[in-house]
């Protein structure tokens, strides 16, 4: 893994922060980008801190924006590699209500975040990973693409769209060197909830309620043992889920006789 630079999104919190700190661990130079700047500097502290300089590049960036794409990509770091390694991680999930009560804002919002700023970012990268010994993508799915549920609708179509975008990638790159996966979690205790329910930190903790759900960390393990396999071997994709998670039946609205 060392001589080998990695670019994650949704970097300063959760899954994101999590990878980054792995990745860094194990000798890889990392690119984060979030929204949230002042997280990212706390990242960058934590970094320095316990790995030392020149490890962690951070990026406060909107990547739904016209031109956070082209920004990001004139600013690496010039005395580093070029990067081998996307991680598409950020993403969000808004509300639970059935289609007929959403907002469509938040649907739109879920769309910008999970589909247009992973494929805008995509699509400037993959010709440099193209050009690189090795290279991988990995783009952060859900369940909720293989799983319907009530009130999942646009963030769960969201994801397919990530699932499936994951599996074209691999069909166009048969012929270099990159790999691509769908990384697939289940419930996982992270501030997804949170943000879900619009900052009611009560009514995310109920999600987790009387179980125990993967954790930040799981994920990024998880992903670190990917990108460890040798060359050779991609994962097309990984779904994971807690223990006590499980698959639900079929729904059916029986009428009253």
């Amino acid at each position: 893994m060392k001589n080998r630079v990695a670019i994650v999104t949704g970097a300063s919190s959760g899954i994101g922060e999590a990878i980054v700190l792995s990745l860094v661990g194990d000798g890889v130079k990392c690119i984060g980008v979030s929204r949230r700047e002042t997280r990212l500097t706390a990242l960058l502290d934590k970094i320095h801190k316990n790995f030392g300089e020149d490890k962690f590049f951070p990026l406060a960036l909107d990547l739904r924006s016209d031109n956070a794409v082209s920004t990001l990509l004139s600013q690496f770091p010039s005395h580093w590699p070029q990067p081998d390694i996307l991680v598409n991680n950020a993403g969000l999930a808004l509300g639970t209500e059935p289609a007929q009560n959403c907002s469509l804002q938040d649907w739109h919002t879920m769309i910008d975040t999970n589909i247009t700023a992973l494929v805008n970012l995509t699509h400037a990268m993959t010709p440099m990973l193209r050009q690189r010994p090795r290279a991988d993508i990995i783009n952060m799915s859900s369940v909720a693409a293989n799983y319907p549920y009530p009130g999942g609708n646009v963030y769960g179509a969201t994801k397919a769209f990530v699932r499936q975008f994951s599996l074209g990638l691999r069909a166009d790159l048969l012929d270099s060197n990159v790999r691509v996966t769908s990384v697939e979690p289940g419930m996982c205790d992270t501030e997804f909830s949170t943000v879900r329910f619009d900052g009611d930190s009560e009514k995310a903790a109920k999600v987790y309620e009387g179980m125990q759900p993967l954790s930040a960390d799981d994920i990024a393990t998880t992903v670190i043992s990917i990108l460890q396999l040798p060359p050779h071997v991609n994962v097309n994709s990984i779904e994971i889920m807690p223990t006590q998670q499980g698959f639900g039946p079929f729904a059916v609205h029986r009428r009253s006789v």
